[in-house]
């Protein structure tokens, strides 16, 4: 059972980061593209040297900067699956997957071919063995490259969109793949994705990382439920306002708009605050209508696009520069409404359905 601390600044790409994941918890990286999470997989893969700061595995510490300490990759018990492959191109499948734990753990050629070929048959590659990466596909490159990872018996396990390329049932195959392994073995695992179903069958935990800085972190029923930054709204597909709390109750924006909720906890007048609530809880008329709910915004309309029996309407970017406020509404209403980017309509919501939470 091994755990991960990293506490580190990498000056020319803006990163400074500090976290911790216990052993045998799925940590989720979320963030926008840009925002560091690469480059923090590769400061703890060894592959890219932070100019402060340090990581340690377990008990062991990998980089130290002060101390002058970088163990060398392979050293480090650290599996990192990119969304490239990056298969060896001379070595056949199953010599790509032999060569962790026969350059990592010293076994025989013999064990560790055996060895590959259990990690195959567990991610369903088993008739792979003897092709060259070249005459894979990209699912199934993505699969051996992912028992590869695994075979070294990682004390880490760093993944980088772990799905990419792999159709609807590998990738369900994959997590549960994942799940099993993570939860028996105890490992430490960061987990970069840019898909909900990944955080919602696999992570433990959630941080979001904007230019360079965990800007939220916590329980993944939490952030998802009541994100706290931008792109974590949008990644649990809510909408997100910013301002301030007023002696009122209500969140006031800087460009002088009201939100109103239900009771508000934990957040003083004047501190900085968000205000969640769901597309579903939008309505959309073009005026206002006499008698609506207490919150009412006028926004243009900047998309009208269709999501399964519901047509989401996204409004032009809030005056912060925060994405647009969304509204899920039927298809009946979208008829009635005909709506089309570039014309103003108002957006109403129920005081009940907004959460005001602290800023992050």
């Amino acid at each position: 059972m091994t755990g991960l601390r990293i506490g580190v600044e990498v000056a020319d790409r803006g990163v400074q980061v500090e976290l911790e994941v216990a052993a045998g918890e799925v940590l989720a990286l979320l963030g926008p593209n840009g925002a560091g999470k690469s480059t923090l997989l590769h400061v703890l893969a060894g592959t890219v040297r932070p100019d402060r700061g340090e990581v340690r595995v377990g008990d062991r510490t990998v980089t130290d900067c002060a101390a002058g300490v970088h163990m060398l990759t392979h050293e480090r018990r650290v599996g990192l699956l990119m969304q490239d492959p990056l298969l060896f191109p001379h070595l056949s499948v199953l010599d790509n997957v032999a060569f962790g734990p026969r350059s990592g753990k010293r076994l025989s050629r013999k064990d560790s071919r055996d060895m590959a070929r259990r990690w195959l048959a567990e991610v369903g590659a088993t008739e792979l063995g003897g092709r060259m990466p070249a005459a894979l596909s990209g699912g199934q490159a993505q699969r051996v490259a992912l028992a590869r990872a695994l075979a070294a018996d990682p004390d880490v396990l760093l993944l980088d969109e772990p799905m990419t390329g792999l159709d609807v049932s590998m990738a369900t195959a994959m997590r549960a793949l994942l799940s099993r392994v993570l939860t028996r073995d105890g490992r430490a695992a960061i987990l970069v994705t840019h898909d909900v179903l990944d955080v919602v069958t696999l992570a433990d935990r959630v941080a979001v990382l904007e230019s360079g800085r965990v800007v939220e972190s916590g329980p993944a029923v939490e952030i998802l439920a009541a994100p706290r930054s931008r792109f974590g709204a949008r990644f649990a597909g809510v909408n997100l306002v910013s301002g301030r709390l007023g002696d009122d109750g209500a969140l006031h924006t800087d460009w002088g708009v009201r939100w109103h909720a239900g009771p508000v906890s934990g957040v003083a007048v004047g501190d900085r605050a968000v205000a969640v609530f769901a597309p579903a809880a939008v309505a959309v008329y073009r005026q206002a209508p006499h008698g609506s709910p207490r919150n009412a915004v006028e926004v243009t309309v900047a998309e009208v696009d269709s999501r399964g029996p519901a047509i989401r309407v996204r409004a032009e970017p809030q005056p912060d520069g925060a994405p647009g406020l969304a509204a899920d509404i039927t298809a009946a209403a979208a008829a009635d409404l005909r709506l089309a980017p570039g014309e103003r309509v108002v957006f109403t919501v129920k005081a009940q359905e907004l959460t005001i939470s602290p800023a992050p």
